[in-house]
């Protein structure tokens, strides 16, 4: 049996586990978005978030977990995407997911949404409860963590560059045209819009609504490559991936041909 048919055999349910992570990624950012129209909270101002988040606190909090649980479904999906493409592109597949999965997964570390955290919950607890003379020290955590919503992170900036290395390597290894040159255009767009987030935020709007259609993509993709691989006379991977016949199969089939003359 041809090795890469064996890989995509042996990986196949990551595939499919990184289809659903993708799909779920798009279905819970959707939901978040939903809740932010219906309840946006302020980007400024510690007091009027503090007592924003007192009166909205159900919505304020569905919001920020609805945020965060994609980053660790986008560490799935980028997971899934390596290993089927490691095989024919292992230098850009390694890259992309070191930067890629490792940006994802920041955002994990520092819970920070661009839109709150759940840490302003805990300060909004205690700024209600606090006499008026002990207020200022919960005002001025709340006053900081809103400073980091409004500043570029490094994860951020890292995110499209992560995709942009990991789709240049599913386009180098003719794994998926579609899902690649998708992923390259996302990421062109992505480094702008996260540079410019807040000096021109129009550009980081079409970036985000285009990620979700990117990882709709890529999740197609991987519940495509995750079926019963089969290999064809000619070397081929049936429903997946296309595979060249090695030196080794090549020459018994020359040999095979000769006996037969």
């Amino acid at each position: 049996m041809d090795s890469t048919v064996q890989h995509i055999r042996d990986w196949r349910p990551l595939f499919r586990v990184g289809g659903v992570a993708a799909l779920l990624l798009v279905a819970f950012d959707v939901v978040a978005l939903a809740l932010y129209f219906v309840s946006p909270p302020p980007i400024s101002g510690g007091v009027e978030t503090l007592r924003f988040i007192a009166e909205n606190k159900v919505s304020y909090i569905a919001q920020q977990l609805l945020w965060l649980a994609p980053s660790l479904f986008a560490v799935i999906v980028f997971t899934a995407l390596f290993v089927a493409v490691l095989p024919r592109s292992p230098v850009l597949a390694v890259l992309g997911l070191v930067v890629g999965g490792s940006s994802w997964a920041a955002l994990l570390a520092v819970p920070v949404t661009s839109v709150g955290t759940l840490s302003l919950v805990y300060l909004s607890d205690e700024y209600a409860t606090a006499a008026q003379a002990a207020r200022a020290p919960f005002l001025a955590a709340a006053e900081t963590l809103i400073a980091e919503n409004n500043t570029v992170s490094l994860a951020g900036a890292l995110t499209p560059l992560g995709l942009l290395l990991l789709c240049a390597a599913i386009v180098h290894g003719r794994v998926g045209y579609v899902t690649g040159w998708i992923g390259v255009g996302t990421a062109a767009l992505g480094l702008l819009g996260e540079s410019l987030r807040f000096a021109v935020p129009a550009v980081y709007t079409v970036y985000g609504p285009l990620l979700w259609v990117w990882f709709v993509v890529a999740g197609v993709f991987l519940f495509r490559f995750a079926p019963e691989a089969t290999s064809s006379p000619t070397g081929s991977v049936s429903g997946s991936v296309s595979v060249s016949a090695t030196p080794s199969i090549r020459s018994r089939r020359l040999a095979q041909q000769q006996r037969s003359r």
